[in-house]
């Protein structure tokens, strides 16, 4: 499950044996959580933090609650369900709530923290001193299997911009069985937290560092290369991995992670500002078997970048290339004729793309299902002709702000691609009529338009 943060900062008792999330009162010393409080000697106000407090008595001992006692058993029907429902209901509460319930009474406290509710830990906001909460879980939940998680197999912080590199080390020391960590918008943390985590973290599949502007590179550190036997190959297991906006990611960093990551089969390079058509060699000659890549907004990818990118040839299915103003109808014809299972394809605002290029993409690519070609200029009916004809599976279309679209190209459409279901023809001049054809022949198809007499 996943872990929300409280507010307060403050000293803890003695006993620590579970995480609760208080909240301080404006000039005050108490921390109110749920249903109980916790009095802290701190008056610092405004940080999040994980706090700690002991088991909660089997009984009710307050004189005014141990006389209406009786009569909350009597309505407490939950108590009644067995501990496999009880756990059952559990997995279904967000961490902050999970860790309330284990305040509740002893029973509630011991199902609470039931190794089997705990495989995510989720942990959002910019406050949260992200670096104390994954100390304080890591160390309840390597209570009963000393130093290490073992069930523990996802962690999201992403948001938690506080999260340093001490906070990734805890996970790397933690959580060998780790599977998933979403880390996006973290921009404190480095290249040798990241490091230690995938070296550390063997089963390690989905890694999400979007956002995070000082990570340069994905591998293996210095030690545990070195460890490593020939058989293993020196490689790591991750199979999705989202630098999007990584910005000082380069060509020689994206050679060390194609190196390292072979099987990835998911990646995002979106606004990687400074990959070239020499680092999509790079990641060509490691990773055949991607089968999802974007590298929008990656202005110096051209065409022969999409010729190194055509190598996946069937196996490639997304296919992301927004905004990379140096590509043209050549380099589509190298995804069209090699790529014939291509799914998705996003290429708004390649303005160079015309109708050749997209008349080779449709009578090639005949089970696309998703195509954004907005901000191309140079398309026109022309070239929807084509799609229409060809193309019968699309799903989803965007001709945003293409200027040579009219209600001919997208009457055309609409009367072959029956189970279209988005149209965005938004600042392209069409009229009611055509949209109303469109309307009638796609009848699950949602239009963004601007026509105000449409609607």
């Amino acid at each position: 499950m996943g872990y929300r943060e409280g507010r307060g900062d403050g000293a803890c008792g003695a006993s620590r044996s579970s995480v609760v999330l208080s909240v301080p009162r404006a000039n005050s010393h108490s921390f109110q959580n749920g249903r109980g409080s916790s009095t802290s000697s701190s008056s610092v106000t405004g940080e999040t933090v994980a706090m700690v407090h002991s088991p909660p008595p089997t009984r009710l001992t307050h004189p005014l609650i141990r006389l209406a006692s009786k009569h909350q058993k009597e309505q407490a029907h939950v108590d009644r369900l067995p501990d496999h429902a009880m756990i059952h209901v559990f997995s279904f509460l967000p961490t902050n709530q999970l860790c309330r319930c284990a305040r509740v009474c002893r029973r509630w406290y011991n199902l609470a923290w039931d190794p089997r509710l705990w495989r995510t830990i989720r942990l959002t906001g910019e406050t949260i001193n992200v670096d104390r909460a994954l100390k304080v879980l890591t160390r309840r939940l390597c209570q009963d299997t000393p130093n290490v998680c073992l069930m523990l197999e996802t962690v999201v912080v992403s948001g938690c911009r506080r999260l340093t590199d001490r906070g990734l080390y805890t996970i790397a020391q933690c959580c060998p069985e780790l599977r998933r960590l979403e880390v996006s918008g973290c921009y404190n943390i480095s290249n040798e937290a990241v490091f230690d985590v995938v070296s550390l973290c063997p089963n390690l599949e989905h890694l999400d560092v979007s956002g995070c502007s000082k990570v340069t590179c994905i591998s293996l550190t210095r030690e545990a290369s070195i460890k490593l036997s020939p058989l293993h190959g020196k490689q790591i297991s991750i199979r999705y991995l989202d630098m999007t906006d990584c910005f000082v990611l380069e060509d020689e960093g994206l050679h060390t992670i194609a190196a390292h990551c072979t099987q990835l089969t998911h990646l995002y390079l979106r606004r990687c500002v400074r990959i070239t058509d020499e680092g999509l060699r790079y990641l060509m000659i490691y990773c055949t078997s991607i089968k999802e890549l974007s590298v929008s907004d990656c202005r110096f990818v051209s065409d022969f970048g999409l010729r190194e990118i055509a190598k996946l040839e069937s196996r490639l299915r997304y296919l992301s290339i927004a905004h990379c103003g140096r590509i043209t109808d050549v380099g589509l014809r190298y995804i069209a004729k090699y790529c014939s299972k291509l799914r998705y394809l996003n290429a708004r605002g390649c303005e160079g793309i015309t109708d050749h290029g997209v008349e080779y993409l449709a009578k090639n690519c005949t089970k696309l299902k998703s195509l954004d070609i907005g901000k191309c200029p140079l398309v026109s009916d022309t070239g929807l002709e084509f799609l229409a004809l060809n193309c019968f599976n699309l799903k989803r279309l965007s001709l945003k702000s293409c200027e040579s679209i009219t209600g001919q190209g997208l009457q055309i459409v609409a009367a072959n691609c029956f189970d279209l279901q988005m149209l965005n023809v938004q600042d392209c001049e069409v009229s009611v009529d055509a949209l109303r054809f469109v309307k009638r022949h796609c009848k699950r198809c949602i239009i963004e338009h601007t026509n105000p007499a449409f609607f």
